[in-house]
């Protein structure tokens, strides 16, 4: 692949941003005012949502499992919110990707719990004390250690993958973690609980805005799509296509297979425009003034913050432009 000034302009520009879009995000929220709210999924699942992002948990009787973190200030409230629910060791913590908002709390949730050692004749499971597993993809970790200021030892995975798929079972529940590459970020991985119906997205589906596509980190806007095609390949929906399995995405609401079908429509139109615009020999700032996510602004485009509607499309034609 051809290097181009414009290329490298790109990555320093994310780069850049990847490095202080969380301290970003943090400034703007309280958290000491902030609150978790705790909400039932179906099954064994619940959604905790914080003043900007999601986390997963499994709750049985072998424990608990946690996808994804948030910020470290929100810890001690996950963890309330967590004991809430039960008062079990939580056993595991999956990262869906490497970014500090969704691992940030890696360290104190996984060390206020402990690893299984085994289990006895009786199935009964053995405590080693050592804090929880972390899992994660292989390029969550790389990732991770490239964050500057570096994550604290214990924050870091401790039980990586590099497959398509690792299984989980845990709490009676068949648990896949699915990677999804050149996504979001190339680490990215979706979590899959088989008996509650539930998936966890991690940032390949959101409904706040227009997803981030970290270049830094071997993002593309193909993988997302695939993700999503994935997430649609795997969600059965209920009676007039609402319900069914259920999606808990990285940012906003909970959602169903028809939102996920939606936003795969969106980002396949949008990507198709700028597609088409860069093939005719349209440059970036041409492409820009011909506003191809127009009609979507309204619901997802933003002007200002970290994550803007001109670096959406600027990272699309970017990745167009490549050949892809």
């Amino acid at each position: 692949m051809r290097i181009t000034s414009r290329r490298v302009r790109s990555l320093l520009l994310v780069l850049a941003t990847v490095a202080t879009a969380t301290s970003a995000a943090a400034q703007d929220v309280d958290f000491s005012t902030a609150q978790i709210h705790v909400q039932h999924v179906q099954g064994n699942v619940y959604m905790l949502t914080g003043p900007i992002g999601n986390t997963t948990v499994q709750v049985g009787h072998n424990g608990v499992l946690v996808v994804d973190t948030q910020f470290a200030e929100l810890s001690d409230k996950i963890l309330a919110a967590i004991r809430h629910l039960t008062d079990r060791p939580i056993r595991y913590v999956i990262n869906t990707h490497g970014h500090s908002d969704h691992t940030g709390g890696n360290e104190p949730i996984a060390q206020a719990g402990s690893t299984i050692a085994g289990g006895n004749v009786t199935g009964a499971i053995a405590d080693a004390g050592e804090g929880a597993a972390i899992i994660a993809h292989e390029n969550v970790l790389a990732d991770m250690l490239r964050q500057e200021p570096a994550p604290a030892f214990d924050a870091l995975p401790t039980d990586t993958f590099f497959v398509r798929q690792k299984d989980v079972y845990f709490n009676d529940e068949a648990v896949q973690v699915l990677h999804q590459p050149s996504a979001h970020t190339n680490g990215d991985s979706i979590v899959y609980f088989r008996r509650s119906d539930v998936i966890s997205t991690g940032d390949l589906f959101i409904t706040t805005s227009y997803p981030f596509i970290d270049l830094a980190a071997g993002g593309h806007i193909n993988g997302i799509i695939d993700a999503l095609n994935e997430i649609i390949r795997i969600t059965v929906p209920a009676e007039k296509q609402e319900g069914g399995t259920l999606i808990v995405p990285g940012h906003g609401r909970l959602c169903d297979e028809a939102d996920v079908v939606e936003f795969r429509d969106m980002l396949t139109i949008i990507r198709d425009r700028i597609r088409h615009m860069a093939g005719s020999g349209m440059s970036l700032r041409q492409v820009k003034a011909a506003e191809p996510t127009a009609d979507y602004d309204g619901r997802y485009g933003a002007d200002t913050g970290f994550w803007t509607t001109e670096q959406f499309v600027e990272a699309i034609y970017t990745n167009v432009s490549e050949g892809n």
